[in-house]
């Protein structure tokens, strides 16, 4: 079958139509529903997983923060705190800096007064006012990615403190000034 130049035009100008029609029809995407932030937990003390998402339609999920502050409580004592809300945000852009969406293991999140003197004596490494006493901090690992990574990842971004735990295989992060150990 032969087509004639005006055909050809025809069909060009219905299939231009075409695609006109179907872009005027089809809904705009809901840029609030882009902006949900999931984050998904281990912990490696409790055995217990988490995976909730925090914030959507531009607003933070009240039910997942309780959920999260209860799940990086203080382990040691049960005593459970306000986590930062900047810290997750942290842990979130992190991961998605990293291009994973996999698990963070979670060594020390929230600790009360009574755990952080019980580690300071056991330990050098354990600050007086430790970040973790505000629920501002966070000891984490990120499954499939290298802690090196990890920790150049939080660097690169200087929104808190970072150190670098190699022996004990986790980076910790916290929401305080910018600085590096």
């Amino acid at each position: 079958m032969t087509v004639t130049k005006t055909q050809r035009r025809t069909l060009i100008g219905l299939a231009l139509v075409g695609l006109a029609v179907t872009a005027t029809v089809t809904p705009p995407r809901d840029v609030r529903a882009a902006d949900a932030r999931q984050l998904s937990f281990f912990h490696t003390h409790t055995q217990q997983s988490l995976d909730v998402v925090y914030y959507e339609n531009g607003e933070y999920v009240d039910s997942a923060l309780h959920e999260i502050n209860l799940f990086l409580r203080d382990f040691r004592t049960g005593d459970v705190a306000e986590m930062d809300r900047n810290l997750l945000d942290i842990l979130y852009d992190v991961r998605n800096e990293l291009g994973s969406s996999e698990t963070f293991e979670v060594i020390s999140a929230y600790r009360s007064q009574l755990t952080n003197e019980m580690l300071r004596s056991k330990s050098d490494g354990v600050a007086r006012n430790s970040q973790h006493l505000l629920g501002t901090a966070i000891d984490v690992r990120l499954r499939g990615i290298a802690i090196e990574k990890l920790r150049d990842t939080a660097l690169d971004m200087q929104r808190g403190g970072v150190g670098f735990y190699k022996q004990s295989d986790f980076v910790h992060m916290d929401t305080g000034r910018v600085r590096r150990w």
